[in-house]
């Protein structure tokens, strides 16, 4: 997931078209109780996988629509998909199936190709 920060402005201008003051209105319905107070318990250097499970079990402490019977996604479950996926599907020679004509150029596009798809 990207993160693609907002500007005082437009931070101003969305909160003024929902009617709310700040971005601590939102929440004005949400008990104290609820807020995490200080820093998550995670500890230095995890992996990415690791510290999407430590967040997985916070979330878990919700009652999630997925917990339940769930009847959307026909086959198409959860699965992990590391952030680098993103970044790597955007590069050009995954992109298309197009093969340049010169040889000397095809073939390194050939093997990378042929590299990716037999992985």
């Amino acid at each position: 997931m990207r993160y693609l920060p907002q500007t005082k402005n437009s931070r101003d201008a969305m909160l003024k078209e929902i009617g709310v003051k700040s971005v601590d209105d939102l929440y004005k319905d949400v008990p104290k109780a609820a807020f995490i107070k200080g820093k998550a318990n995670i500890a230095d250097h995890q992996g990415e996988l690791q510290v999407e499970r430590i967040m997985a079990g916070y979330a878990n402490q919700n009652h999630a629509a997925t917990q339940g019977p769930f009847f959307l996604g026909a086959g198409a479950y959860f699965h992990h998909i590391p952030a680098t996926v993103d970044h790597i599907i955007q590069r050009s020679e995954y992109l298309t199936a197009y093969t340049p004509y010169q040889p000397e150029i095809a073939q390194g596009t050939l093997n990378a190709i042929f590299e990716f798809q037999t992985f």
